[in-house]
């Protein structure tokens, strides 16, 4: 690896260096030994080897090291000997690290609660299982300054820490958080990652919609203004352009493209947004410098900025250089993307052998580099950024798993086994996470009219799913939907992504068996009438877009409720429950009668009910419902049968065969005649 930047903690791991090493220079430390990961802190570095073991060097000046040795070189920590780590991160003086299982170990400063322990203790010198996490696989976290940021593994999110620019998201006047608490208004969006700057903090869904909040003082939020944020806001400007990663500094933010663009905004005071100036910039603006050039990976320092282009193997660094961080060679800050000085590339480092290296990844962070290259024996290609690391990713549920959790099932009665299938079976993230439309990026897209899934992907998997092979998953899946996942659906999700699901449920098979329309298909139709105008209006646009058949599916579907709960439904319901039950599939059959009088997925009469004059007497039926609203008009209804009045079928005419019309009419006819003028 090399390094370079300021050295005076020993946080390069070479020894203490009073002066800034402004050149790359190399380190050995861990040459063949499978160094995985480096991260930054403050005045800190911890590195990750393959075999999952922890290094530290740097200041220790609160316990962020983990251990007592002299941090002037990678020194062991011994407290997480029996654990394989898989994530690392850095805060100001603080540390993480993720196990296998997705546990989360902490050390350090904790005097904001950044350790999530439920202390202040101001040095944690051991690392400390965060217990309150136990219950998650934690898929990621990251460290601001202090505060800490976590993602499960079933899309949960969870901040602890300082609060006082409302770095945690958790609403406006909330103090510190000493133990992780769930963020809950980004539930249901299929995270990608999670970063965290000073005192700000991101999410990136996995079609791009970026959501940040926190301090916003340089404007490193992208939203176009200096407020802090309290809770996540949709960052509008970077949606279509198809972010994948993103990288924060102190008060700056970098943003990465599929197509290996760079945005950068926030605080440009020492030139590390690299327009040419020092401006802070409000909104994402592209790194024009680098336009014709892909990026593939980039990295924040405090006041610094890293890329890498992989075509020339280059990396370009701008912002701040008082330390060397830049590694150009001189000590003056660059305001513009500035070649990295190294001869590694041309052919040798230091010329200690002729070999050529490529870079497989760089990382910064406080005001200090790192490279991790391979040579020509020991070939890596570069790490891309833009790539979904599966293992530290929320879990789309996919064949791949389906067959894993059956094995898992067949192998193991474990209660634990279980559990783990439900919490991702009734998870609205997972789901929204999974069958999205690859076709030409079409997921990017995502929007109130497009919803960036293939529905095709989802009948094929639902369709294996009820085979006899998958019975108990398919058992599994009727009873998270039950249970969990359709009681929780929000009035309001918070994203057009979080919805989904809806369109995802309405395809289960399962839906369409009558012992399950009380437990599932009349549900999930009241979850999707209680939705919120916004939201409501976006599932309509997605309505009128799909294909004729999946509509025709679910208009059949909601019919067959109609002649069921008409033949026998009333025993199985208490009547208060009948009715609302009755009048939740009516209203949904309005809704897409509706949507079809604008999309036309099929002829009007196929909304009929097939032989309705023989369940339901009309005469009577329009008499009822002829009464209520002469009385309506009388008394104001109390908000309870507003929303549920009593079923009478004539006030959903576009149901009713031409035979029950004609009945309707003459009853009419016949009323009018008798109400006085």
């Amino acid at each position: 690896m090399l390094c370079w930047g300021k050295a005076k903690d020993g946080q390069l791991g070479i020894g203490v260096e009073r002066d800034p090493m402004f050149e790359p220079r190399n380190c050995n430390v861990f040459t063949g030994r499978g160094l995985k990961e480096i991260v930054c802190g403050g005045q800190h570095s911890v590195f990750l080897l393959h075999d999952g073991s922890v290094y530290t060097c740097g200041s220790n000046s609160c316990g962020q090291l983990g251990h007592n040795k002299p941090g002037i070189t990678p020194e062991f920590v011994g407290a997480l000997d029996t654990q394989k780590i898989t994530l690392v991160s850095c805060g100001q003086a603080h540390s993480l690290a993720v196990n296998e299982q997705g546990q989360v170990f902490a050390w350090g400063a904790g005097e904001e609660g950044q350790l999530g322990l439920g202390t202040t203790e101001t040095a944690v010198r051991i690392p400390r299982l965060i217990k309150r996490l136990c219950d998650h696989r934690i898929a990621q976290v990251m460290c601001g300054n202090q505060h800490c940021i976590a993602l499960s593994k079933d899309g949960q999110l969870f901040t602890w820490g300082q609060n006082t620019s409302g770095q945690l998201g958790l609403g406006k006047g909330e103090p510190s958080k000493l133990f992780p608490q769930p963020l809950k208004s980004l539930a249901g969006i299929p995270l990608a990652k999670i970063t965290a700057g000073g005192d700000h903090s991101f999410a990136l869904s996995l079609s791009g919609a970026v959501f940040g909040w926190g301090k916003n003082k340089a404007g490193q939020l992208g939203l176009n203004d200096i407020q802090d944020r309290a809770v996540p806001c949709h960052i509008k400007f970077l949606r279509s352009q198809k972010v994948v990663h993103i990288s924060c500094g102190e008060e700056h933010t970098a943003a990465l493209t599929k197509d290996g663009g760079l945005f950068t905004f926030g605080d440009g005071s020492w030139g590390q947004l690299g327009h040419g100036s020092t401006a802070n910039e409000l909104l994402p603006r592209r790194v024009l410098e680098l336009m014709g050039t892909e990026v593939s990976q980039i990295t924040c320092g405090r006041h610094h900025t890293l890329a890498f282009a992989p075509s020339s193997g280059g990396v370009y660094a701008f912002g701040c250089n008082s330390h060397g961080q830049l590694g150009t060679g001189v000590l003056s800050a660059d305001k513009s993307p500035y070649p990295l000085k190294t001869s590694f590339l041309s052919g040798s480092i230091h010329g200690t052998d002729s070999k050529k290296y490529s870079v497989t990844k760089i990382t910064c962070g406080g005001d200090h580099s790192f490279l991790l290259y391979s040579n020509d024996q020991n070939s890596e290609y570069p790490e891309d950024f833009r790539v979904i690391n599966i293992s530290n990713a929320i879990s789309p549920i996919n064949y791949e798993r389906l067959n894993s959790w059956r094995l898992k099932m067949m192998c193991n009665k474990d209660s634990g086994v279980t559990n783990d299938i439900n919490i991702q079976l009734s998870s609205t993230a997972c789901w929204n996470a999974s069958f999205l439309d690859q076709s030409d990026d079409a997921h990017f897209s995502t929007n109130p009219k497009i919803p960036g899934i293939d529905l095709n992907s989802v009948r094929m998997f639902f369709a294996t799913l009820s085979t006899p092979a998958f019975s108990a998953l398919l058992e599994q899946a009727t009873k998270s939907f039950e249970s969990v996942l359709i009681p929780q659906l929000p009035r309001s999700p918070p994203d057009v992504e979080a919805m989904r699901i809806y369109l995802i449920l309405s395809e289960y098979p399962a839906l369409q068996d009558s012992k399950n329309y009380i437990r599932l298909t009349i549900p999930l139709a009241m979850a999707i009438l209680r939705l919120d105008t916004n939201p409501s209006k976006v599932l309509d646009n997605w309505w009128c877009f799909v294909d004729d058949s999946v509509f025709t599916r679910m208009v059949d579907m909601y019919k067959s409720i109609v002649v069921f709960l008409l033949r026998g439904g009333k025993t199985l319901l208490v009547p208060v429950s009948y009715e609302n039950h009755f009048v939740a599939t009516l209203r949904l059959l309005e809704k897409l009668h509706k949507v079809n009088l604008k999309a036309q997925h099929v002829e009007y009469n196929h909304f009929y009910i097939p032989d309705i004059t023989s369940m339901v007497d009309i005469q009577e039926d329009y008499l009822k419902w002829f009464l209520s609203k002469a009385q309506i008009k009388v008394e104001s209804p109390s908000p309870s049968q507003t929303d549920f009045p009593s079923v009478n079928l004539c006030a959903y005419p576009f149901l009713l065969n031409a035979q029950a019309k004609t009945t309707m009419l003459q009853t009419d006819a016949e009323l009018q005649m008798q109400v006085p003028a």
